[in-house]
């Protein structure tokens, strides 16, 4: 009986082992998903000498673009920065002091966190304009 058990045991193991056999296949990694790009409009009016902030909220690091889409004089040159956004102000990151209809200007969120769009006159309007800006981030 004892040869039994000291010959099952190895036995049993060994096709233990064999059913456990390799595979040529690699564990599967997750993979992140797809990051989708957010755009957000804000509309508002520009007075003579006058800045508009809009904040807005970046939730992963990448490509962050703020366009202007409309404006009332499309002949009107204004400025139009990014940056980030401290509960009190606009810390500009990024400026065009010389947009005009469609202009964009593009920088790069390395963390998420409270950003800004912040659109002023650039001692060029002689009337007060509405306007429209797309933010585009993730």
């Amino acid at each position: 009986m004892r040869h039994f058990v000291t010959l099952g045991f190895p036995l049993l193991l060994a096709t233990t082992f064999i059913g456990c056999g390799g595979s040529n296949n690699p564990p599967s990694i997750p993979t992140q998903p797809t990051p989708v790009a957010i755009t957000e409009t804000f509309p508002g009016t520009l007075t003579v000498n006058g800045a508009v902030t809009h904040v807005f909220t970046v939730d992963r690091a990448g490509t962050v673009s703020a366009q202007i889409k409309a404006l009332s004089d499309q002949a009107a040159t204004v400025g139009v920065s990014l940056g980030t956004f401290n509960g009190v102000a606009c810390a500009i990151i990024i400026s065009n002091t010389a947009a005009v209809l469609n202009t964009t200007v593009t920088g790069t969120a390395t963390s998420s966190g409270q950003f800004c769009v912040w659109i002023n006159d650039v001692s060029k309007l002689t009337a007060r304009i509405d306007y429209s800006i797309d933010v585009t981030h993730y």
